[in-house]
């Protein structure tokens, strides 16, 4: 077991708190978006040796899965991930093109697919996937601007998600006037002051333009679902599937990128041209993922990915010789509550607080948590590790495969 550091990153949308406290560290004043475990060459994680400080790669080789905390104190970009097939081709394009890595137009910043898993630590509010037809129809029907009015025509004349692709597209090619977007939010406030809310579309509207007046992002957050998740619950984002994150507290789990295809509510690199081709490609039906149950103390979510599963363990005096934790090829732990000691089947033990972080693997054997707090730990699953439910959050009916 080797004990982590970690990189945080400073993006506009973060908190100046949460991660912070969090940490137990006092904040500088300046936004903390997220904070990463794993590999991934642009916040690679340190392990701790005898020699000082090493990168984990050299130490663990590339681990398939990145963890992170999230704290969003302001909606994130409109965005999509890219399936396998677009991620290594928008790679190889950008390093044929010569983009530097760090640069702000580079949008493929590896070569993988980026399947990702929430775990809200804090009241967690999202947009994620698209409204039904008949929904957005209903939504529309209350406004009266010329680009909503041409965007109920769209969808009338072409229904389902091919029409709705439709309509984002041309929100996208050609973006309303600022103006049009303000008068836009001036009908929401007013439905919203008098009751009038389908589905929390006017007050959501509402809500981003405090944060980006005048964006096109506005427009298509009405075309979106919004879902609050309550601490302890988990939702699984395929690839293809359109999202935006408003504010909250969680962890994100997810295969070992940083692929993002983004399309407003943000001054980093637009590729709506991309994000239209990934969501043609086919779309993934946002899911809540139920946990399995590997024994009284632990919940295991295995949203049916290969790169990683997340298992969630508490642990009290009530259990005096501890909680068993996976074992597992690769793996991170982190305190997210209280204090505890993780042993290994070498008698290792290394006791962590809240945020603190350990990488283990194979060689480590038994893993066993004791003390009075929570951990959760990410892994790479084994052939035999059983996939979690997943259930449509928009229909609530279980979801047979997710692409």
């Amino acid at each position: 077991m080797r004990r982590l550091h970690n990189m945080t990153q400073a993006y506009d949308w973060g908190s100046t708190s949460e991660i912070p406290r969090f940490l137990g560290r006092t904040g500088s004043g300046e936004p903390v978006a997220e904070m990463w475990l794993g590999t991934h060459p642009l916040a690679p994680s340190q392990v701790e040796t005898p020699e000082g400080l090493r990168p984990l790669a050299e130490v663990a080789g590339e681990v398939p899965f990145m963890l992170k905390i999230l704290a969003a104190e302001q909606p994130l970009s409109i965005q999509v991930h890219p399936g396998a097939a677009e991620a290594h081709e928008g790679f190889e394009r950008e390093e044929a093109a010569g983009v530097p890595l760090d640069s702000p137009q580079r949008v493929f910043k590896d070569r993988n697919h980026k399947p990702e898993m929430v775990y809200a630590l804090s009241t967690f509010d999202t947009l994620v996937g698209f409204r039904p037809t008949a929904e957005i129809l209903r939504v529309f029907s209350q406004l009266d601007t010329p680009t909503i009015n041409a965007a109920s025509a769209t969808l009338r004349a072409k229904t389902g998600f091919k029409g709705i692709v439709r309509v984002l597209e041309n929100l996208l090619i050609a973006p309303p006037p600022a103006t049009e977007i303000a008068q836009l939010v001036v009908q929401c406030k007013a439905l919203v002051h008098d009751g009038v809310d389908i589905k929390r579309a006017y007050s959501t509207a509402a809500m981003i333009a405090r944060h980006h007046p005048g964006d096109v992002g506005i427009v298509v957050s009405l075309l979106l679902n919004r879902f609050t998740l309550q601490p302890g619950e988990a939702m699984f984002l395929g690839t293809g599937v359109i999202h935006a994150h408003l504010s909250g507290l969680c962890l994100e789990a997810m295969a070992n990128s940083d692929n993002v295809l983004r399309a407003g509510l943000t001054r980093k690199a637009l590729d709506p041209d991309g994000l239209i081709r990934c969501l043609e490609a086919g779309m993934a039906r946002v899911a809540r993922v139920e946990p399995g149950y590997p024994s009284f103390s632990t919940e295991v979510y295995h949203p049916a990915v290969d790169e990683f599963a997340l298992a969630v363990t508490q642990v009290s005096p009530a259990d005096p010789d501890g909680v068993s934790l996976i074992s597992a090829a690769h793996s991170i732990v982190m305190c997210i509550g209280g204090g505890v000691q993780v042993l290994n089947a070498q008698g290792q033990k290394i006791s962590l607080s809240r945020g603190e972080t350990i990488y283990t693997d194979a060689e480590d054997g038994d893993l066993t948590v004791v003390g009075t707090g929570e951990v959760a730990q990410i892994y790479l699953p084994g052939p035999n590790t059983p996939d979690s439910e997943l259930k449509d959050l928009v229909g609530h009916r279980p979801v047979r495969a997710i692409p």
